[in-house]
């Protein structure tokens, strides 16, 4: 992290203070709303969508990727989940089939033992995604929004994207282009797998946690609002030490993988899947009529 303007600086000194009195038996939670845009060019590829389909399209996506989560937090651990109240089931066509299988489980992380936890089912099995905690590199800015009741200070980092393409890439795309292009696009590929994104983040000091939705954290203040990539998430709502405790515990079933070993395993059943549906059998292992 770099190092704070003097502003920023004192106005941390004071709410850290005022807080340490208080933090005892702290826990808050925190509601966040994540919004996910779309290239609908990248849909129905070979054949043309009309504006009417591209609606339809964006209305059936629309439950996969805006959801509502609940951040529950304390000192030094805290779980990242979406709002089981407001999870709606697929329809059972198209993208939503797919259903809780794209959407991200349950993300644990523990500050003080820098581990990340995500408890994943994909498919009917259950994984456990399981990382090291990496710092971001914040550059802090001097930069204030008001974000509902709470002053928020801008800071920006870069890191890489791990993010499965979706809709994942033809096989055939790649296979009918010159060798001239297949040989740049491996190159690519390869500078693919460390891409990296901007990150933009707005967190408050009057909640002096370094906690934050989904893998975001490392701030002298709750995350109130981030956007990476295409990603917005923002909060809506905060309760400060509810009357209901919540208890924060580390997911512990489910086959261990790291974040691209999971990401392989995705990729690898989207192609099977794209494939099956070529040869007209449906789902992957399914039989054709």
């Amino acid at each position: 992290m770099k190092t704070l303007p003097l502003k920023l600086t004192v106005f941390l000194f004071i709410f850290f203070i005022s807080f340490s009195s208080s933090a005892q038996d702290f826990q808050g939670k925190a509601y966040y709303f994540s919004k996910t845009t779309m290239d609908m060019s990248r849909f129905g590829r070979g054949r043309q969508l009309n504006e009417q389909q591209k609606k339809q399209m964006a209305e059936r996506l629309k439950s996969m990727f805006e959801k509502t989560y609940i951040l529950t937090f304390n000192k030094e651990a805290s779980i990242y989940k979406e709002d089981e109240k407001l999870a709606m089931p697929g329809n059972g066509r198209g993208p939503s089939m797919f259903g809780s299988s794209f959407s991200a489980g349950p993300q644990y992380k523990n500050i003080k033992e820098h581990l990340f936890l995500q408890d994943q089912e994909f498919f009917g099995k259950q994984f456990l995604i399981k990382e090291a905690l990496k710092p971001l590199d914040w550059v802090m800015g001097t930069e204030t929004k008001q974000i509902g009741q709470y002053l928020c200070f801008k800071a920006t980092a870069k890191k890489e994207s791990t993010d499965v393409e979706f809709p994942p890439r033809r096989r055939e795309e790649n296979e009918k282009k010159p060798d001239s292009l297949k040989i740049k696009d491996a190159v690519e590929n390869e500078e693919d797998n460390v891409k990296m994104i901007e990150v933009v983040a707005w967190y408050s000091p009057q909640i002096p946690v370094s906690h934050g939705p989904s893998e975001y954290w490392g701030l002298p203040g709750l995350i109130l609002e981030v956007s990476a990539g295409n990603t917005t998430m923002l909060c809506s709502k905060i309760i400060i030490n509810p009357e209901e405790k919540t208890k924060i515990e580390a997911p512990e079933k489910g086959e261990q993988v790291t974040k691209m070993e999971y990401n392989e395993i995705i990729t690898k059943k989207m192609q099977e899947f794209r494939d099956s549906r070529r040869r007209g059998g449906g789902r992957p292992g399914g039989r054709r009529n």
